[in-house]
Formats: C-alpha cells, sequence, structure tokens
C-alpha cells in the first residue's frame, strides 16, 4: 500500500481509503470482515458522515471494530458532520458541529476522532462559530485534526481567517470520468469546450499552495451515483485502455482507474467505497501501478478528452 505523511495532519496513512457510507448494508460480523479485510491489506483510514445511514453507518462500524482485535490506534477514523437532509439544511453552527460530533463518538464507540470534516457548505455559517467549535474538541481531546468537504477556497480563506487549527483536508469528487478539478486549466481561454469553465475556483491550485490534502470521492463512479465506468459499455475507449495499461502491470482495470488518481502530483488519497472484500483487494493493487507520464494522458484523453 502507497502511505503518506499528512502535513499538519496524521502520518503514515493509506493513500487509499475505505468510505463507509454502505456499511449498513451488512451485518456486524460482515462489517469487522470488511474492516479487518481493508487493514489487512494495508489500509487505515476509515471515513465516514454522520449522515450515511443517519448514523447507522457509524453504528455498525462501532459495533464490527470491537470484533477485529484491531487497536484503535492502529487506525484513522474520520468523520463528517453539517448534512441534515431530514431537516433539508446544511448545518455549521457550534452547536451543531459539538452535538454531532459527540454523537459521531458514541455510534462509533471511541474516545475522539482523528479527522472531522466540515460536509458541503452551510450557506450561511459563521466562521467564528466553527472557530469555536473547533477549538472546544480540540482543546478537550475529541478531534485530533480538521478538514473539510467539497468547499472552496473562497471559503477555505474565511475558515482560516478565524479557524486556529490547520484545515489538513478537502474532499472532492475526482475520477476518470468526473475531471472538472483538472480541466479548466487545459481548456483556459478555449470558447469551442464548455470543460474551459471554471467550476471549483481552481480549488485543486488552492489546495496543493495551501498544504490541503484532496481526497477523491466516488473514483469510479459515474456523475454522482449513475454506477461504475469500469465495464460500462458507454466507456469503450477508456475500458480498453484501462485492460491495456492492466495487462502492463498486472492488475486489473479499477486498479489503473485509482491509480490514475494516485499519479496526480497533488498526492492525493482516493475513497473506495465498496463493502466487497474481493473488489476492494483489486482497488488496493493501486499500490502496484506507477503510472509513466505517457500513460497518465492516454487514459484522460480516452475517457473523452482532447488536447486543444
Amino acid at each position: 500500500m502507497k502511505m503518506l505523511n499528512v502535513v499538519n495532519g496524521p502520518q503514515n496513512v493509506s493513500r487509499i481509503i475505505l468510505g463507509c457510507m454502505r456499511m449498513p448494508a451488512l451485518d456486524t460480523n460482515a462489517a469487522a470482515n470488511m474492516i479487518k479485510s481493508a487493514y489487512e491489506m494495508g489500509i487505515n483510514f476509515f471515513d465516514h458522515a454522520t449522515c450515511y445511514g443517519d448514523g447507522e453507518a457509524e453504528e455498525r462500524f462501532g459495533e464490527a471494530f470491537a470484533l477485529t482485535g484491531l487497536k484503535r490506534e492502529d487506525v484513522v477514523i474520520q468523520s463528517k458532520c453539517g448534512l441534515h437532509f431530514d431537516r433539508k439544511e446544511f448545518d455549521w453552527s457550534r452547536d451543531d458541529i459539538l452535538k454531532s460530533a459527540e454523537d459521531s463518538l458514541t455510534r462509533l464507540k471511541t474516545d475522539h476522532l482523528d479527522v472531522l470534516l466540515l460536509h458541503r457548505p452551510d450557506l450561511i455559517f459563521d466562521p467564528e462559530e466553527v472557530a469555536e467549535a473547533f477549538d472546544r474538541l480540540y482543546s478537550e481531546g475529541k478531534v485530533k485534526y480538521f478538514g473539510v468537504s467539497n468547499v472552496s477556497p473562497g471559503q477555505l480563506e474565511l475558515l482560516k481567517k478565524y479557524v486556529k487549527q490547520p484545515l489538513v483536508f478537502n474532499q472532492l469528487q475526482f475520477s476518470l470520468d468526473q475531471t472538472q478539478l483538472i480541466d479548466s486549466a487545459l481548456y483556459l481561454n478555449n470558447l469551442t469546450t464548455d470543460r474551459s469553465t471554471d467550476r471549483d475556483n481552481g480549488v485543486l491550485d488552492y489546495c496543493r499552495l495551501n498544504d490541503i490534502t484532496i481526497q477523491a470521492w466516488s473514483p469510479l463512479q459515474i456523475g454522482m451515483f449513475k454506477g461504475c465506468f469500469v465495464d460500462h459499455p458507454d466507456y469503450p475507449e477508456l475500458n480498453s485502455t484501462l485492460a491495456k495499461i492492466g495487462e502492463k502491470y498486472g492488475v486489473g482495470k479499477s486498479a489503473v482507474a485509482i491509480a490514475w488518481i494516485l499519479r496526480h502530483p497533488a498526492k492525493m488519497q482516493a475513497i473506495a467505497g465498496t463493502m466487497n472484500p474481493e473488489h476492494l483487494k483489486d482497488i488496493c493493487d493501486a499500490s502496484k501501478v506507477d503510472l509513466t507520464h505517457n500513460e497518465w494522458y492516454e487514459l484522460y484523453l480516452s475517457s473523452g478528452k482532447f488536447l486543444p
């Protein structure tokens, strides 16, 4: 497994994260097997959110982790707060952050979160309230590191004006299908394609300049939740290229697609959301792949892009 020392954050963490959104589909024993299998494959980073199964994902993980034989210090547990679909609002208020963190600790059966992320922007957030919540959680030893998810450079700057702790992660969508993080730089000032549109205010470069590690979510998905592009009939050229490169390195298509993300010099992590140990093993084979500069571009272009 390729590992990473996060600037201002946790050290020696796996470049591949197990995303636990789908863990409620497993019973406790199956969840324990999934956690243990991931760890044995080299994954020591587990991602949660308060909204995953309305807390059921965290609860299942907490119950299952006790059965794995793993020590709490062996793993990095991350959760996200702020999304309240039941209330039809996103909430970064001080009291909601504090309550969400406490609830996560209870469900996960742990005394601290290694990482807490603010999950998508609250459109009326008060950065001073966020700072107060972070200060309390940090001083009480309940959260070690902080970050955000799907947050723009301007909002990060506003947070940084008030928050004392470094913001060390930003979770963003990135894959061979969803390449908007990098497209606008390539097609700058080009009216022949809407890929020239800057959809995120240069957040990739901002994160690199400010030592914020990007965690790529849905790295194999079409759009947000439209299935996987691996072996999908709508992506024949991409799958042909994935197969060809996979044969060279002795790995499957999923591994090559993840390796494409890990090859980026921003040193991103990739979040794998599968609850199938065999599929996760295929994904973890990405650590065996070191794509050449040419292979990286070949994959990018075979996903439907072109050089201007």
